[in-house]
Formats: C-alpha cells, sequence, structure tokens
C-alpha cells in the first residue's frame, strides 16, 4: 500500500490550502441531498458509522446496507483521466499518490464489508447531484429486498 508522504511538500498557495481545509468529510452537499430524499421516502437510518470499515455515509442496520456518497476528486471518479491531469499539476506526486491510496482504502473497506455480509452501495457526487430521488428509491429497493431476504 502507497501511502503519501507530506515532507518537503507545501500548498501551492495558501488560499490553496484553506479550500482543502475547508473540504468536509461527511455532511456534503450531495450527501445531505441523498439523505433528505430518503428521509422523504420514510426510510430510517443511521450515519457515519465509525464501527464498520469505512465509516458508511448511509447505513441501514436491519438490512445489513451501506451506502457511500463519494465525492468525484477525492475517491478518483474518472481516475485515468484525473490521474494525467494531477500530473501535471502542482505536488504530482503528492496527490497521485493521494487519490490512488483512497482507491485502493474504499477497495479494501468494500471488500471488509461484503466479507461480513453486507450490500454495499457506492454512489459518486456528480450521480448524486442529478438524480438524488431516483438515487434514494433504487436504495429504497434494495433495502426493502434485503429486510425480505433476511425474514426469511
Amino acid at each position: 500500500m502507497v501511502v503519501p508522504v507530506f515532507t518537503g511538500l507545501r500548498p501551492s498557495s495558501e488560499l490553496a490550502s484553506k479550500v482543502k481545509q475547508r473540504n468536509r468529510s461527511r455532511d456534503t452537499t450531495h450527501e445531505l441531498a441523498l439523505r433528505r430524499e430518503l428521509w422523504r421516502l420514510g426510510l430510517h437510518f443511521r450515519k457515519n458509522v465509525k464501527t464498520l470499515p469505512g465509516k458508511p455515509d448511509i447505513v441501514f442496520p436491519r438490512a445489513r446496507v451501506a451506502v457511500f456518497c463519494d465525492g468525484d476528486f477525492w475517491h478518483g471518479r474518472h481516475w485515468q483521466t484525473l490521474r494525467k491531469k494531477l500530473r501535471k499539476g502542482t505536488n504530482a506526486g503528492y496527490w497521485t499518490a493521494k487519490i490512488f491510496s483512497n482507491i485502493q482504502r474504499d477497495r479494501r473497506n468494500t471488500a471488509l464489508l461484503k466479507k461480513s455480509g453486507w450490500r454495499v452501495i457506492r454512489l459518486w457526487e456528480t450521480e448524486i447531484k442529478k438524480k438524488p430521488k431516483q438515487w434514494a428509491l433504487n436504495i429504497k429497493k434494495r433495502t426493502s429486498a434485503r429486510r425480505a431476504r433476511r425474514k426469511t
């Protein structure tokens, strides 16, 4: 596993540093939009469960469904294209390693959850922003099916 190292690296500017520090790890706009739609559908869930691998953003314990609302940049959506862009930018080595390690961590956490009997749903930020209601309906369908199977 490659872990990014900060030694010798500096932010490209003070402004860039402040912007990155303000990025949220929870209650992001796309996560809030999805949760709002799930709530409207009458679904009850837990948020950011620290006892599960990866601290899923939304958890349905009885159905054993974990939902991650992954940010496009931080979780490496369109990795091949993003990696090329990162290589051209400031602190290229750091950012490439950082995002790649996030991708690897996501894969490990997904595998651990599945091995423990959880259904894992990973959604991209832009997908949620485009159609939060559609994704909420999709999640409702999947959790209902899982609950029904677990009862029998």
